[in-house]
């Protein structure tokens, strides 16, 4: 079903209605939409007002990061929380908004209206069916011909496929502003990026921590006239490559640090040719520098591995525990 069938089969969707689910006791499915914003006064209104009639019953909050136009007073009129956001950075928002807001699904969206809110009742009929942690709103599928920027939309597949090739998984798009978080991946995810790379973290993060993903194509539409986005292609892209590398090195330690031991290791082997071909034909060692940048680097291969081997259980403890804390959690 698109986004469109979406809007015409709600099914008598009401994000209030009450519910009973075999881990929580019966009452109402408290769901809240969480929209980051900066400087969207031309579109916040519209973009409140099409979520609170896609959404009845859901609360409406509006994190204002410090916007320098009338983005809070529009948001507020239009009937939303607004809450000032003054610490800088999407991914700031988002950790005060998971700080702020109680709900059972989160569902995050950006103040842009390039997201469409006709959406929003199946997104959060399908991530309560499912059962997900993470539900992803994905934009590559359908979008509008001026929707993505130069490389953004191949950049948005490389970095998926390298995620997708690093946890063994398969992911169509990591980027989307659009997601469903349920109350688990809110309490027990702490997210530590401070832009827009938090989108990538997000979904690193339940790969990271074995949390259910599901992803759902939506329709994505470019930005209104006048209108401006905040990413930077190569500042933005950057930081994204940094966030995968960090948190694969966090949460997969084995094999990031066994690699980088196979690295040294056959480093080593080519800085220590030379020497050893020395000591079997003359049975002396004239390369002695080689020698010794061979040495050092066999060390090296060894302290990685072993390096690897320590993190790697403490990293499987780790997840043990947040498997505990997500049975008390439901307790």
């Amino acid at each position: 079903m698109d986004a469109t069938d979406a809007a015409h089969d709600r099914d008598g969707f009401d994000a209030a209605r009450a519910v009973e689910g075999p881990d929580r006791q019966p009452g109402p499915y408290r769901v809240a939409v969480v929209i980051p914003c900066l400087d969207e006064e031309r579109t916040i209104a519209k973009v409140v007002e099409d979520m609170k009639g896609a959404l009845p019953g859901a609360e409406i909050w509006v994190f204002d990061n410090g916007s320098r136009d009338r983005t809070a007073e529009i948001a507020r009129r239009s009937g939303a929380r607004v809450v000032s956001s003054p610490v800088r950075g999407k991914g700031s928002v988002i950790r005060h908004a998971a700080r702020v807001v109680d709900a059972d699904a989160f569902v995050l969206v950006d103040g842009d209206d390039t997201y469409p809110a006709s959406a929003a009742p199946e997104l959060v009929r399908r991530f309560r069916e499912s059962g997900a942690d993470m539900l992803v709103a994905t934009r590559l599928e359908e979008h509008h011909g001026g929707a993505f920027r130069l490389f953004h939309k191949v950049g948005n597949r490389l970095i998926a496929g390298t995620i997708s090739l690093l946890f063994r998984t398969r992911l169509a798009d990591v980027l989307s502003g659009y997601r469903v978080l349920s109350r688990d991946f809110v309490r027990l995810v702490h997210l530590r990026s401070r832009g827009f790379e938090i989108e990538t973290e997000m979904t690193l993060q339940a790969l990271a921590k074995n949390l259910a993903i599901l992803e759902v194509p939506v329709a994505y539409g470019s930005r209104p006239e006048g209108s401006e986005s905040k990413l930077d292609t190569w500042s933005d892209g950057l930081l994204i490559l940094r966030c995968i590398l960090l948190v694969f090195k966090d949460y997969k330690p084995f094999v990031f640090f066994g690699a980088l031991a196979g690295l040294f290791a056959l480093l080593s082997l080519v800085a220590g040719s030379a020497p050893i071909a020395d000591f079997v034909r003359e049975g002396y060692v004239y390369h002695v520098p080689r020698a010794i940048l061979a040495a050092g680097l066999a060390v090296l291969s060894a302290l990685s591995f072993g390096v690897g081997l320590m993190l790697d259980t403490v990293s499987k403890y780790h997840e043990e525990t947040i498997e505990l804390w997500r049975r008390s959690l439901r307790r």
